[in-house]
């Protein structure tokens, strides 16, 4: 067996970070369900402002959202090199939503996540900080995934 390359791993990569953001693209998936909306965005696509603003535990899905889109774009930044210190309390400033702002919010959470796909190809195999940012980035997308979609089943049950 030859050993992967590092354009294999970042093509992997990629490929486990879409099925977190999109849901996977086949009849198999590495770690959701199945279903193609199972992914953060089908996932947030399905809710209402109403829905998203209910408050599970201590946070809201908005505030999920919106903290793993600042995350994402955090996470662009620093794969492309750049250490600006970001303002981490700030990611968790936004808990209500309408549904106009409820849609903004998904629209600049999908052109985050293409950015952060753009700098993941271009700068992720430039050196071990950009490929370990990249997999942070991953893991921490995957992570708020799995909060939302417990909240998603908590308030769906309480309902």
């Amino acid at each position: 067996m030859s050993d992967i390359t590092t354009q294999d791993a970042v093509s992997e990569l990629q490929a486990v970070l879409g099925e977190a953001l999109e849901g996977p693209k086949r009849d198999w998936s590495y770690f959701t369900d199945s279903a193609p909306e199972s992914g953060l965005l089908g996932t947030l696509d399905r809710l209402s402002a109403d829905e998203a603003s209910r408050v599970t535990g201590d946070t809201s899905i908005a505030a999920h959202a919106y903290h793993a889109s600042f995350a994402l774009d955090a996470s662009a930044a620093w794969i492309r090199g750049d250490r600006s210190t970001y303002d981490w309390p700030e990611s968790w400033s936004v808990s209500a939503v309408d549904e106009p702002a409820w849609r903004r919010l998904r629209e600049e959470l999908r052109g985050r996540y293409g950015s952060l796909r753009d700098a993941i190809e271009s700068h992720s195999r430039e050196n071990l900080e950009a490929f370990g940012g990249a997999v942070g980035a991953l893991a921490h997308a995957a992570y708020h995934l799995g909060a939302i979609r417990q909240k998603v089943a908590w308030s769906r049950a309480s309902s």
